[in-house]
């Protein structure tokens, strides 16, 4: 069985399986844990209205508040089918469905507490830093997730995207340069949809003094921001690639 004891002495694995450093998987621990004391205050697992005493009836696998927040990061994290996640932590299908169905909203609640979920709000994002004078730098960029062929053919055409050459889902996420933590998180698109189409319809508003880096896949996108920075196109291959010689990459600046 997959132990918090056991896990946390090695941090190598810890963020592997968990996305989170043990360091911060104890920020998340206790307001999680009061979030879920809230909850079994008033019902009981089954969702009825608790009652008897906290604590009474047999005892699951899932005793501590550690290893219920260990079982939900690894199901975010690795997303493994229910019955593999049943044999990980010893238990049946039903109770992983159960357990899943049960702290994925206390998981999202906890991150909105600490104020760490990205803003999906695109008119809010400049909110967020726009009390700071200082020139913020920020990473703008897409990511596909892979999905299910779809059945139509017309959905097929939509979502395959030739890059990568597989059916897929794609969000744009603006990440901050110094922090890696991600402010901004868009909507869904299908894969085929093209970065820059999503920043245009997403419609963006930025931090005044923003300094934003962009592949060429935004190239054309010039937000209302104080410097967008983009690496140079190779003559040569036609890319934005670096070389593998490791030579510093020339960037583009406008603004």
């Amino acid at each position: 069985m997959l132990e918090y004891q056991r896990l946390k002495k090695n941090r190598r694995k810890f963020l592997a399986l968990t996305g989170l450093t043990p360091k911060e998987f104890h920020m998340l621990l206790p307001v999680f844990y009061e979030l879920y004391e809230q909850v079994r205050a008033d019902t009981t697992q089954r969702g009825t209205a608790r009652q008897r005493a906290v604590g009474g009836g047999r005892k699951g696998q899932l005793q501590t508040a550690e290893q219920k927040l260990l079982f939900i990061l690894v199901y975010q994290k690795a997303y493994p089918l229910q019955t593999l996640l049943g044999e990980v932590f010893e238990l049946s299908q039903s109770r992983v469905n159960y357990w899943v169905h049960c702290l994925l909203p206390l998981l999202k609640h906890t991150l909105e507490a600490l104020e760490v979920m990205p803003e999906r709000r695109p008119s809010q994002f400049a909110l967020q830093e726009g009390g700071k004078s200082e020139a913020i730098e920020l990473i703008i960029d897409g990511t596909d997730r892979r999905r299910q062929r779809p059945q139509s053919p017309e959905k097929q055409a939509l979502h395959y995207n030739g890059k990568h050459k597989a059916h897929s889902d794609k969000n744009v996420v603006i990440v901050h340069a110094k922090t890696k933590r991600v402010g901004y998180l868009s909507q869904t698109y299908a894969g085929k949809t093209h970065d820059k189409k999503i920043a245009d319809q997403e419609a963006l508003c930025y931090p005044r003094h923003t300094i934003l880096y962009k592949d060429t896949g935004f190239q054309g996108y010039e937000p209302a921001v104080g410097q967008t920075r983009q690496p140079k196109k190779n003559p040569a291959k036609g890319n934005c690639r670096r070389a593998r010689s490791g030579t510093t990459a020339r960037w583009r600046v406008s603004g």
